[in-house]
């Protein structure tokens, strides 16, 4: 048994295939084959039930993977504990959802930069699902996402900001009333596959507010900008720290009586060994928030400041 080999069961795990895991750890689907027949064999145990068109784990498959995320884990940690450095060199995966990358993001980010010259971050952009499901997988270390309805057991949340949704419409609407804008403008959407866009569509439903869709679009740079040429309407969330490039557009909002927002955070691995650098990159955030609230264009107060990651 080797650790490269726990990390091929590892992601045959999270893959769902012997022919994906191959991808991600870059051999064959042979050599996939081989390394699990291999700790099949030194264990003496059967990992996957292959009566099935696709093997799935037994339920003593599923238990040892569990310990081989424990065992790579603490092997992944032993250079940093050792150094005292504890995962603040080398390379931070950040995934982040669309509308906090012309903002937030770049902002905290040069922060941590700032203090942690040996970080290189990455950034993946993606929407809220997609980037759960890759720190979930190990892919991401952190991802600033929508807070989704429901979060797994073995990830930790961190809440940052609350957003109110508000109306945007060009200089050039005429009126100020955000229901009759809806009403009587083509609609420009978030897309329904992010949590942004859900929560929109429920608020419309809920509220009988019919809308003439004009398009459906996932980038909040790219909406600001249609309704910056008047082809209509959207609704967004008004974002904790505003984009250095806005465009000069009506913020209207929604009104008291239908008010809608969403929560912003960041969410991780309770068991990462970049704890560390998580901690730091959520400081950060939490920093560029109240950096964006003290500037002229001010935010709406953020959350105050908690953590829920589990003791150690």
């Amino acid at each position: 048994m080797s650790i490269r080999t726990l990390k091929t069961l590892i992601a045959v795990a999270d893959q769902g295939s012997f022919s994906a895991a191959a991808k991600e750890v870059f051999v064959t689907h042979a050599a996939v084959s081989q390394q699990i027949r291999a700790l099949e064999e030194e264990w003496k145990i059967a990992l996957f039930d292959r009566s099935r068109r696709t093997p799935e784990l037994t339920p003593a498959g599923r238990a040892l993977v569990s310990k081989a995320r424990e065992v790579v884990a603490a092997y992944d940690s032993i250079v940093p504990n050792v150094l005292g450095n504890q995962g603040i060199e080398g390379v931070f995966s950040l995934g982040a959802v669309p509308t906090t990358l012309t903002g937030l993001v770049p902002l905290a980010v040069s922060k941590l930069k700032s203090d942690y010259p040996g970080l290189h971050v990455t950034i993946t952009p993606g929407l809220t699902t997609a980037l759960i499901q890759q720190v979930e997988r190990g892919h991401l270390d952190l991802a600033i996402v929508s807070k989704p309805q429901f979060i797994p057991r073995n990830l930790v949340w961190y809440d940052l900001a609350e957003e109110p949704f508000e109306l945007l419409a060009s200089l050039e609407a005429e009126g100020k009333d955000p229901l009759q804008l809806l009403q009587r403008s083509p609609f420009i959407r978030f897309s329904r596959q992010a949590v942004v866009g859900g929560l929109i569509e429920t608020w419309l439903q809920e509220h009988k507010i019919v809308v003439n869709e004009s398009m459906e679009l996932e980038s909040l740079e790219a909406i600001s900008s249609m309704v910056y040429y008047n082809l209509g309407v959207s609704i967004a969330p008004r974002t904790c720290v505003g984009a250095s490039n806005a465009l000069p557009l009506k913020h209207l909002p929604l009104g008291p009586d239908k008010r809608l927002s969403r929560i912003l955070g960041c969410i991780s691995r309770a068991d990462s060994v970049r704890i560390r650098a998580i901690d730091e990159m959520n400081a950060r955030f939490a920093a560029a928030i109240r950096d964006g609230q003290s500037s002229p264009d001010s935010r709406r107060p953020a959350l105050k400041k908690r953590s829920s990651r589990r003791k150690r």
